[in-house]
């Protein structure tokens, strides 16, 4: 799914360039699981960007599902995302001014589904994610763990092929960050690719695949026999 070879990504200003990506390269499967790891300012997010289309590399190449990505325009990259990929953040991204229902939905009326296709959709993945009972109400009026769920419903509400999750359990409890990666688990069980920035070693080991970073860098690479769905 996710061939990237000798990838480099620099920010200049007018005194300094920054690298913050050096020759990176890496394949991923279709339905692997994998976790990025390393130090803060490792390059982590920057990489997850590039592989979400919101951003380009400087260098290098980013092969995504037979679509090279280097030379494509915003628009076509905008384009590219509809469906294929699902955001889930460590700070939720959740529109305040629309409720629960609302945010879900909100990816289905970017790719023109009718209004009735759109509530089955919503509906589904609601009770699926056991928050359909707070449909109605804002994010505001949810508890961290809840509106998690919700960011997780509105990923997957498209049947993306890839999901990218950066920090998922970053402002969770144990409890709900638990039922956060056995969410994910579930999902990747199902056959959902996924990709997850993570600081936790123990998130990280839900993982098929850890992949390290230092200074832009992948510096090793090892095999996890993943923890799976844990009650």
């Amino acid at each position: 799914m996710i061939k990237i070879k000798n990838l480099k990504k620099s920010f200049r200003t007018e005194e300094v360039e920054t690298l913050a990506l050096n020759n990176v390269a890496m394949d991923i499967s279709d339905g692997e699981f994998v976790a990025i790891m390393g130090p803060s300012g490792c390059g982590k997010s920057t990489l997850l960007n590039i592989i979400g289309m919101l951003d380009n590399p400087t260098e290098g190449t980013y092969n995504f599902a037979g679509n090279e990505i280097g030379g494509l325009k915003e628009r076509q990259r905008t384009e590219l995302r509809k469906g294929n990929l699902g955001f889930v953040f460590q700070s939720f991204n959740l529109i305040d001014e629309l409720t629960v229902f609302e945010n879900v939905e909100l990816p289905l009326i970017y790719l023109k589904m009718n209004k009735a296709e759109r509530q089955e959709k919503v509906t589904k993945v609601l009770e699926r994610m056991k928050i359909a009972h707070r449909a109605k109400h804002f994010p505001h009026q949810l508890s961290g763990g809840q509106q998690q769920r919700v960011a997780i419903a509105r990923a997957v509400v498209t049947n993306p092929k890839l999901i990218l999750a950066d920090e998922p359990t970053g402002n969770l409890d144990s409890k709900n960050g638990t039922e956060v990666m056995n969410l994910l688990t579930e999902l990747n069980q199902e056959g959902t690719t996924i990709v997850m920035v993570t600081h936790s070693d123990r998130d990280s080991h839900y993982a098929h695949r850890v992949i390290n970073l230092f200074d832009g860098q992948v510096v090793t690479e090892s095999q996890n026999r993943a923890m799976g769905a844990v009650m």
